[in-house]
């Protein structure tokens, strides 16, 4: 989507300079008359240049649609240069300061460069390196772009990769998607492959108010590297409380190199390239009859659902009523971390 939408831009740009303003129910018409250009001229290297039509509205609509077309070496530069450069084995995706206040929606990445994103995910792994390449979704059909990101990758290893063929590039997500569904009512083989990093959530230190200074937090490992959707893990006793009635912050921490921390392993020192802070969660847990900001012993329970998300439970050592626990939730499908 947003290669199309770079697309889009940069035709827009471009009738912008020959004096043509566009609105935004035809910007979402040029992105979807982008996508089919792009996928046209990167599918088809016969191809130079594919027409795009853009319609008018109302009393236009008819015999007013707005014309022009798009060359194969405008669609190569910005997807090769702007989503597929070459990059060392060192880079790392770009961040940007963020606006307070934002919409609801999908967390996308601030940088567009993926062989960044690549390099920084091959980094996590340690000493684990790839040796096959399987390519996915239409964009891949375009050999431009396999041969730019398979030549990418293979600078940064050792021995060259190979490429698995065999599949519908475009049709391969769907096919994916179905078949998983049906492994989910106990059809098919299910592979199963756990969470791709452990998680911890922060723990604050009890310790006297210091003026400008923050209570340190040490981390405690809730799920580890590679636990299973379904499966759950009891944390050994710590002496842990959570205050309830005000809103507080649970801190949740991932790592994709701390593979053999166990349920209920605390340190409380750590690198920035060893454990990476995930988005925090903030929530008013229910006091029930206890006054408000009221510190309650509890124990931690975590799994992980099947719907793929880490639920942690605070369970009281003295509850008000039956089956009483306090629950917090967090994504871990596709956490980049």
């Amino acid at each position: 989507d947003n290669m199309d939408l770079a697309l889009a831009h940069s035709i827009r740009a471009r009738l912008e300079q020959e004096g043509v303003e566009l609105d935004g129910w035809q910007m979402n018409a040029l992105a979807h008359a982008a996508r089919a250009a792009k996928e046209k001229l990167l599918g088809d290297p016969d191809q130079g240049a594919v027409p795009v039509v853009i319609p008018r509205r109302g009393s236009q609509l008819v015999g007013g649609s707005i014309r022009t077309e798009v060359e194969r070496e405008t669609v190569t530069r910005l997807v090769l240069d702007g989503f597929f450069p070459s990059v060392d084995a060192d880079a790392a995706p770009a961040t940007r300061s963020r606006v307070g206040l934002t919409r609801l929606g999908l967390p996308y990445a601030s940088d567009a460069a993926i062989t960044k994103h690549l390099a920084a995910f091959l980094r996590k792994q340690g000493s684990l390196a790839p040796t096959s390449v399987l390519f996915n979704g239409g964009v891949m059909r375009s050999e431009t772009l396999r041969e730019r990101l398979k030549g990418t990758l293979d600078g940064w290893l050792d021995a060259p990769t190979r490429t698995l063929v065999g599949g519908d590039l475009d049709l391969a997500v769907a096919r994916g998607a179905a078949y998983y569904g049906r492994t989910r009512e106990g059809h098919g083989i299910r592979i199963r492959g756990g969470t791709a990093q452990a998680y911890y959530v922060g723990i604050e230190s009890a310790m006297p108010a210091v003026p400008g200074l923050e209570p340190p937090i040490s981390l405690m490992c809730v799920a580890p590297f590679g636990m299973e959707e379904g499966s759950e893990a009891e944390l050994p006793p710590h002496q842990l409380a959570v205050v309830v009635g005000e809103p507080v912050t649970f801190r949740f921490f991932g790592s994709h190199v701390r593979r053999h921390d166990a349920p209920g392993a605390t340190f409380d020192r750590w690198s920035r390239d060893e454990v990476v802070e995930l988005a925090p969660i903030a929530v008013t847990l229910p006091a029930e009859d206890r006054p408000e900001g009221d510190v309650v012993p509890v124990s931690l329970h975590a799994s992980i659902t099947p719907v793929g998300t880490l639920l942690l439970e605070a369970v009281p050592e003295t509850p008000r009523k039956e089956g009483e626990r306090w629950k917090v939730e967090l994504s871990v499908r596709g956490e980049a971390g």
